[in-house]
């Protein structure tokens, strides 16, 4: 019977919590590969904070770890500017 008691504790505790919305944060950036020299502009998913300052860094790591560059991120923004640059990014339109 205690056992039930946690479980329906538990169950009700669930049910009333909030769900868990996470802000969609996106970036552009300019980023490049040497040896032959290659650029692209691209459009990115973001896991941090919502700031220029802090898509730099992952950015910077996120490209790195699939062998380019970062330039420059060029701005930050939420689902609303998507569309418009979805077209710019073609092949790297959220591929990292």
């Amino acid at each position: 019977m205690r056992h039930l008691l946690l479980i329906l504790a538990l169950i009700t505790g669930l049910a009333a919590a909030p769900p868990a919305v996470a802000a969609e944060c996106y970036a552009d950036y300019k980023a490049k590969q040497d040896a032959p020299l290659r650029l692209h502009y691209g459009v990115i998913a973001l896991q941090g904070p919502c700031r220029r300052g802090a898509a730099n860094a992952e950015v910077a790591e996120r490209l790195a770890a699939n062998g380019w560059t970062l330039l420059n991120v060029l701005s930050v923004f939420g689902p609303e500017g998507l569309q418009q640059r979805r077209a710019n990014a073609g092949a790297y339109f959220l591929r990292f």
